[in-house]
């Protein structure tokens, strides 16, 4: 199917890539042009988002790039203001930024913490407190949230705060969603499971023995065989931002070729 999106303006944070290849956010940015939407790329690198609206511009599409830090208030302002500015609204907001800070309540420092509820929960918090006001004036959105297979089960890695947050997030889109329902505004989350994309190279291979070990290990874990792809997170995504699920909100979707139906591992 083609232009889902059609006429929709999207604006989606954390729109660049964390190394070479397809992170989740540079995905759904070019998943929600090639369904027809004009997006607006925020990312905290300038040359990231630079990037991403570059690839849509390239296949014909129509986007801006924006820098901005999802710690700061003032900052994601700025960027939706801008965003209105050339679009004049927003139809869906796109969630995706997070990162994981290894160790359980003893290893980890109170400034780790305090970065980790900052990153994975606080963008959900100010993205939002900057976005649906336009939303309410337009008469809805659609707010699709990217949370992770760590909120509802153990994944074998000892990050503690990752799994709080992330259930946070969870939680925090569920109220979303029941808050701003009967004024056109849904809300979902996707909880991608083991996905290869760069940022599992920077933040979680330090976990193994080798690159190639984690590779195999992830792959393991995963029902269906293999870790999936950038792509079939973008892919959620399009299909709950677009009116196509315009009856699904405060869903909370595993995006995890199963894993979320098997057995938890232990190591």
């Amino acid at each position: 199917m083609a232009d889902r999106l059609k006429s929709k303006i999207a604006i989606v944070f954390g729109a660049g890539s964390s190394g070479p290849g397809w992170g989740n956010g540079k995905a759904a940015a070019v998943a929600f042009a090639r369904e027809g939407a004009r997006v607006a790329c925020i990312d905290v690198s300038q040359a990231a988002a630079d990037e991403t609206a570059g690839i849509i511009a390239g296949e014909g599409g129509v986007a801006i790039a924006l820098a901005a830090d999802v710690t700061q208030q003032g900052s994601i302002d700025a960027a939706v203001t801008a965003t209105m500015t050339r679009f004049g609204r927003i139809d869906i907001l796109h969630n995706n930024v997070g990162v994981t800070h290894m160790g359980g309540p003893v290893e980890l420092s109170e400034e780790q913490f305090k970065a980790a509820v900052d990153l994975n929960l606080g963008p959900v918090f100010r993205c939002s407190k900057a976005v649906i006001p336009h939303m309410l004036k337009a008469g809805g959105g659609a707010i699709v949230n990217i949370s992770s297979l760590a909120a509802i089960r153990w994944t074998g890695y000892p990050y503690f705060a990752y799994y709080a947050t992330k259930a946070a997030v969870n939680q925090a889109t569920l109220g979303l969603a029941m808050q701003y329902a009967r004024q056109g505004i849904r809300a979902n989350c996707i909880m991608p499971g083991m996905i290869d994309t760069p940022l599992i190279y920077k933040q979680i291979s330090g976990q193994y023995a080798s690159v190639e070990e984690m590779v195999a290990a992830r792959n393991a874990a995963v029902p269906l065989g293999k870790m999936g792809t950038a792509w079939d997170i973008a892919n959620a995504a399009v299909f709950l931002a677009s009116d196509e699920a315009q009856f699904i909100t405060g869903v909370c979707l595993p995006v995890d070729g199963g894993q979320s139906c098997a057995v938890a591992p232990l190591g």
